[in-house]
């Protein structure tokens, strides 16, 4: 074993997650803010949510080095997130949940978790899991493994809607299949190029039933065509979320 030298200056707790940002995904109120409150006393940048939506919701004008995310939440199940954010972003998962068989940690495991925790909770061990998967995570600027480079997009490209608008065209060419929501989304924003666009007049175009549609799933919907637009056409689709108001396309972008 080898030990660190005796005279070797210890390591202050309260710095070993500095810098770390880290959303805290959990359902019991009590348990986030535990582990927000030991973590932001660990220097990290800790930010706790209630459920998929709300992370879907953060994600929209934000980004985070690792997602500690519990299986039982209500909605959407941890497993299903974890495995739209190994495709969505480059961030640590670690999963985070009171089902300790084996199949279950394969399955999350499976899913896109980088690291599969057991409750009740050990801050200590958190911490450490937290300090170990950072150190495995690519530097800022860094391209992840296998990461395909955005073709340039020829001069005076812009991204466009063809085919009664069912195919979204990337200023580089790549083309991407929409879904009617989608479709209804990317029309209304597309025709109002740079002008912010209510939620309202959104949830109008994507829903059939504007009365009956949950409006965190606006978030949801916006996060994943992103994911989608990112992955197939190698490009950021240029939406930008307007706090208090809805969403604008930013033209040139």
């Amino acid at each position: 074993m080898n030990l660190p030298p005796a005279n070797a200056p210890a390591v202050d707790p309260r710095t070993t997650l500095a810098g770390l940002s880290v959303w805290v995904v959990e359902d019991d109120a009590e348990l986030r803010a535990l582990m927000l409150d030991d973590l932001q006393w660990r220097g990290a940048q800790a930010v706790g949510l209630g459920s998929a939506e709300a992370l879907y919701r953060q994600l929209a004008t934000d980004r985070c080095d690792i997602v500690v995310l519990d299986v039982g939440l209500p909605g959407e199940d941890g497993y299903a997130v974890a495995a739209h954010l190994r495709q969505a972003a480059r961030m640590g998962i670690v999963m985070l949940t009171g089902r300790g068989e084996a199949r279950d940690m394969a399955h999350g495991l499976a899913q896109g978790a980088d690291l599969y925790l057991v409750k009740p909770l050990d801050v200590d061990v958190l911490a450490a899991a937290l300090q170990s998967l950072r150190r495995r995570l690519p530097a800022a600027g860094e391209p992840a493994a296998g990461a395909v480079a955005a073709p340039a997009p020829a001069p005076g490209a812009v991204w466009q809607l063809r085919d009664d608008g069912w195919t979204l065209v990337a200023p580089a060419g790549a083309q991407l299949a929409l879904t009617a929501a989608e479709r209804g989304l990317l029309g209304l924003l597309l025709d109002t190029p740079g002008l912010p666009v209510g939620r309202e007049q959104l949830i109008a175009a994507v829903a059939e039933d504007p009365w009956d549609f949950d409006p965190h799933r606006l978030d949801v919907l916006v996060h994943r065509l992103r994911t989608r637009t990112r992955r197939d056409c190698a490009q950021d689709l240029p939406l930008r979320a307007v706090r208090g108001s809805g969403y604008l396309f930013v033209p040139g972008t």
